[in-house]
């Protein structure tokens, strides 16, 4: 049965920071503010900061206790279902941790999984609160479907919940506007971003782009270029790194390596920027140690460039080895970074790499991710 829209059904959406930085922030929005776009949906944002971008939805504020910090996911979680109690709703669905929702998107892994695994750290009362306030949702019987934005982390959440029917747990990626990268002079581009960077037109540029420089590998990058560079000296290339983090310690770490006349680092870069330094750029790298995605890739992608990326990386479900690009499972292994480096130093090579990634970024725009969702909302509604 479909959705009639003379009768438009009542979405609330759940999250506590809409539109801000962020990957589950922006994923959020680009997916409800297209949602509400379609007339057959009246939709109702709940969130503790918000940065409207339309006028088409009605934002209701939800207050957060942040001391003492174990309250912060479970004051959240009380106060947005205080407050959805009180207009009836067709569909509730969730891009975080609340007690009762129809729909929950997973944009990390459990929280369990996730301080054990990948922090590595012993549990703190905040742990143990945001711990307890997932269970109840992921054990609560309304919540039908957890949409995970990998197979990565699909398989982390059956790990935690071994309960939950896999067929419960569809991936669906976040989206990308192709349009970002459309009708833009490239090569313009090109001479902009490395005239302003003091970059040569002719050296080879790996772009690093994260705003957790740690997390994101960007040592295991600098230690494979520094391989790299001892056995082709005389290559031309450039490391340019985008976002935020520790310059001066990576900056030592690239003196260290021998490298850091080979070493740009740029600080934040707003969108518009982002977009020229993209297409300004040959290949892209990010040897994350866990990324439940890593939206860079798919930007990176759109972009036509070929993508040199970690195992831990969601986003490795979109890479095809040696097609689009690579997937170097051990991030310690110099050598093997090193010699995806030299192929895509080849120009036919990473031409015909880049076309490929065009291609399946072709595959993930927003167009296709809202029409999986609003089918998910059909099935569930009636």
């Amino acid at each position: 049965m479909l959705i009639n829209p003379l009768n438009p059904r009542k979405l609330a959406v759940v999250i506590p920071k809409y539109g801000l930085v962020g990957g589950a922030e922006g994923f959020a929005a680009e997916l409800t503010e297209r949602i509400a776009q379609d007339r057959r949906f009246e939709v109702h944002v709940f969130a503790n900061k918000w940065q409207k971008t339309s006028g088409h939805i009605t934002f209701h504020g939800v207050p957060v206790i942040t001391f003492p910090k174990f309250l912060t996911t479970v004051s959240f979680a009380y106060f947005v279902g205080r407050k959805i109690s009180k207009i009836k709703f067709d569909l509730i669905h969730a891009h975080d941790r609340i007690f009762d929702a129809d729909i929950f998107t997973m944009h990390g892994i459990p929280h369990r999984i996730w301080v054990r695994e990948v922090r590595k750290k012993r549990m703190s009362l905040f742990d143990y609160a945001t711990v307890w306030a997932e269970k109840k949702l992921v054990t609560n019987k309304r919540c039908r479907k957890f949409l995970a934005v990998s197979n990565l982390a699909k398989g982390k959440f059956l790990q935690e919940y071994r309960e939950v029917d896999p067929d419960k747990v569809p991936v669906i990626y976040p989206g990308i506007n192709i349009q970002r990268f459309q009708g833009v002079d490239r090569q313009l581009c090109r001479q902009e971003i490395r005239k302003k960077f003091g970059i040569d037109l002719s050296d080879r540029v790996i772009l690093f782009v994260s705003m957790n420089f740690d997390i994101k590998g960007l040592d295991n990058l600098m230690m494979g270029l520094a391989k790299f560079k001892l056995r082709h000296p005389s290559e031309r290339f450039k490391l340019l790194v985008v976002g935020k983090g520790d310059d001066k310690k990576y900056g030592r770490l690239a003196q260290n390596l021998g490298i850091k006349n080979h070493v740009i680092f740029t600080g934040v870069v707003q969108k518009e920027g982002l977009d020229k330094i993209y297409l300004a750029c040959d290949t892209f790298s990010m040897l994350s140690k866990f990324d439940t995605f890593g939206m860079s890739v798919l930007e990176a992608m759109a972009a036509s460039l070929p993508v040199i990326i970690s195992g831990n990386v969601g986003a490795r479900d979109l890479v095809e080895e040696g097609v689009n690009g690579f997937v170097i499972e051990n991030t310690d292994n110099a050598d093997e970074i090193a010699s995806r480096i030299v192929l895509m130093m080849d120009e036919e090579v990473r031409t015909r790499m880049g076309r490929e990634a065009f291609k399946t970024a072709l595959h993930n725009t927003w167009e296709a991710i809202v029409d999986r969702v609003l089918t998910l909302y059909e099935e569930e509604m009636y």
